[in-house]
């Protein structure tokens, strides 16, 4: 299937390039994600028209996402979860707890598919980096210091 991108998308295109997809990801996540449009001529012709519109609103979120970057940068955030005497985590630290913890400390909007942890869950107290895509053009390296709490 053929779709206009409505905006950048990673590994895909840029705003208003016109992309051939596999039905089921247009279907299921570009066309209800407002991500992209089906490419008819009725639909090239309204995205033309658009074009100013949409590019500006692509340069704001850029901009708020390069702020929150920038406030993000080094940041260090702690979480304490229960650990056995050797330093290993009863569960783990997901990308969730990561988000959750970082509305905590005020950086809300971040969800946790935008948490990229580099060798997936953390399972041992310790401090580790983890990277926050808060755009696909911006990413922020945040630390993440695990203490461990005798259970």
């Amino acid at each position: 299937m053929q779709v206009i991108l409505l905006e950048k998308v990673a590994n895909l295109g840029n705003l208003g390039e016109v992309v051939r997809v596999r039905d089921g990801f247009a279907r299921n996540f570009l066309i209800p994600q407002k991500k992209a449009r089906r490419a008819t001529e009725a639909a090239l012709k309204e995205f033309e028209a658009r074009r100013a519109e949409l590019e500006k609103a692509q340069a704001e979120r850029l901009a708020a996402a390069e702020a929150l970057a920038q406030r993000l940068e080094g940041h260090t955030l702690k979480l304490s979860q229960k650990a056995g005497v050797d330093g290993r985590l009863f569960g783990s630290v997901t990308t969730m707890d990561v988000a959750s913890a970082l509305a905590a400390d005020g950086f809300s909007g971040i969800e946790k598919s935008q948490v990229r942890l580099p060798d997936g869950p953390i399972k041992q107290i310790g401090e580790y980096p983890v990277q926050v895509v808060l755009h696909p053009d911006v990413t922020a390296a945040v630390t993440v210091a695990v203490a461990g709490e005798l259970a």
